[in-house]
């Protein structure tokens, strides 16, 4: 689904630069406390849409974007995971409603190139605290939500986080069939008066 395309169009990949703070286990559910380092991204939103139909729209804006359609025509590698911020409803289901973050790669940092297609926008964010829990397959908007309730009941009476967003990753490309790499993360509570409030 989220087709990260490691060849000659967009050269080297690196990984979002993070730090472990700690990690736990509950209820068969392995997770960790991980900060994530902020700096500038492209972004993408989409509404009125299911999450896996808007995914379908945004990711090839994204995928475009960094193979070279921006003011620079040039490829600028990849950053993984890409991630998508999603916005759950009362009974857990989620609102048609998503926004897609890829963080530009290093070298581009300083000096994005401007996107081509005006819907993408490129945003400076601090760095955020999550709690993360990884599964494998691919992933779909069901698989997701699982996954998310599930570290809500391992985190349940030990962390406090936000119950009204939260985000989803893949790191892999779409014809990679084994050994495929998701997560949902929970932002934590304190991020409710700063930066956190901005993902939307």
């Amino acid at each position: 689904m989220l087709g990260m395309i490691r060849n000659s169009l967009f050269g080297s990949v690196e990984t979002w630069p993070w730090q472990v703070l700690s990690k736990g286990d509950k209820e068969e559910v392995s997770y960790e406390e991980r900060a994530c380092e902020g700096g500038k991204f492209a972004t993408v939103e989409v509404t009125d849409k299911p999450v896996d139909e808007a995914l379908r729209e945004a990711m090839p804006k994204v995928m475009k974007y960094v193979g070279g359609t921006n003011d620079k025509g040039i490829g600028m590698g990849m950053t993984v995971p890409i991630s998508f911020a999603v916005f759950p409803s009362e009974d857990g289901s989620l609102q048609k409603k998503l926004k897609v973050w890829f963080r530009i790669p290093n070298q581009f940092q300083s000096n994005p190139p401007t996107p081509s297609d005006e819907s993408i926008k490129i945003e400076e964010r601090e760095g955020i605290t999550v709690y993360s829990t990884q599964f494998g397959g691919y992933a779909k908007e069901a698989d997701y939500v699982a996954h998310a309730t599930q570290l809500r009941a391992a985190l349940e009476g030990t962390a406090t986080y936000r119950s009204d967003i939260y985000f989803c990753t893949g790191y892999d490309p779409p014809m990679k069939p084994y050994g495929r790499r998701n997560e949902t993360l929970r932002l934590v509570e304190f991020m409710v008066g700063g930066v956190g409030r901005g993902l939307e």
